[in-house]
């Protein structure tokens, strides 16, 4: 498994991403024979002093993820679904997780919850929310260690349902949307709409200003001193106005208080 350590040039979204180093952050990259249902895998592990408390933010893939976590979590199994604001969770003293982010046709393969259901939520994986996600997860929990987890996905998710020809389109809107270019030729407007509000609950339009808004971030990140308007032009916003707005409503803050407590955290 192809892995590397994330840091602060990547479009993670982390939005204190002088942390990555501390959680000693890595992405995994998915076997090819799950490709149409994983994205990718990625591993964090803490182990803070007696009480400090980090409140970390992340504007999230537009992705619904799967994470099995120990020590000090709020649950061993772990359901995100796709999120309007960013991300946040409490880090405090020692604990791991390993997270499975899954393509727009996972979330069909390996569970029988919706989109809509799971929207802007955090939820622990129980047999009351979803038997079948519940016994896959507890599956892949119990391999010994990372490569083991990856192999017991393959494994588990062989005797799934493969994604219909639609869910299959979303991954492809989503990947383009990703790389920053054209949507896939052939399908319809509607159609494709269709196959992204089925998959992960927003339409095209909405993916491209979250992925849009990940740049920002990483570009705030590693070029801070660019200023707000500089990097707004450079990302196609109509004028600064549009990325404060924009920034503001996902993460609470405006740019210039994030870019002031970022300065701080460096």
């Amino acid at each position: 498994m192809t892995s590397r350590a994330l840091g602060r040039e990547e479009r993670s979204g982390v939005l204190h991403p002088q942390n990555l180093e501390r959680y000693a952050a890595t992405l995994h990259e998915a076997d090819a024979s799950i490709g149409a249902v994983v994205d990718h895998f990625w591993t964090v592990a803490w182990h803070l002093p007696a009480g400090e408390r980090i409140e970390q933010r992340i504007i999230a893939d537009p992705a619904v993820t799967l994470t099995i976590e120990a020590g000090n979590v709020p649950a061993d199994l772990v359901l995100t679904g796709v999120h309007r604001r960013a991300w946040q969770r409490e880090i405090a003293g020692r604990g791991s997780a390993f997270a499975i982010r899954l393509r727009p046709a996972g979330l069909a393969v390996v569970s029988d919850l919706a989109p809509a259901a799971i929207a802007d939520r955090t939820l622990a994986v129980t047999p009351e929310l979803d038997a079948r996600l519940h016994a896959l997860l507890r599956e892949i929990r119990d391999a010994s260690d990372r490569q083991g987890r990856a192999t017991a996905l393959i494994k588990v998710l062989a005797a799934e349902r493969p994604p219909p020809a639609r869910h299959l389109l979303a991954n492809d809107v989503l990947a383009a949307i990703h790389r920053g270019g054209p949507l896939p030729a052939g399908p319809s407007t509607r159609t494709v709409q269709r196959a992204l509000r089925e998959t992960i609950g927003h339409g095209p339009s909405w993916v491209r200003r979250w992925v849009r808004l990940q740049e920002v971030a990483r570009q705030f990140a590693v070029d801070g001193e660019a200023g707000a308007a500089a990097i707004a032009a450079r990302l196609g916003y109509a004028d600064q106005s549009h990325l404060v707005n924009d920034f503001r409503a996902a993460v609470g803050l405006t740019p210039g208080e994030y870019l002031a407590r970022l300065a701080d955290a460096w």
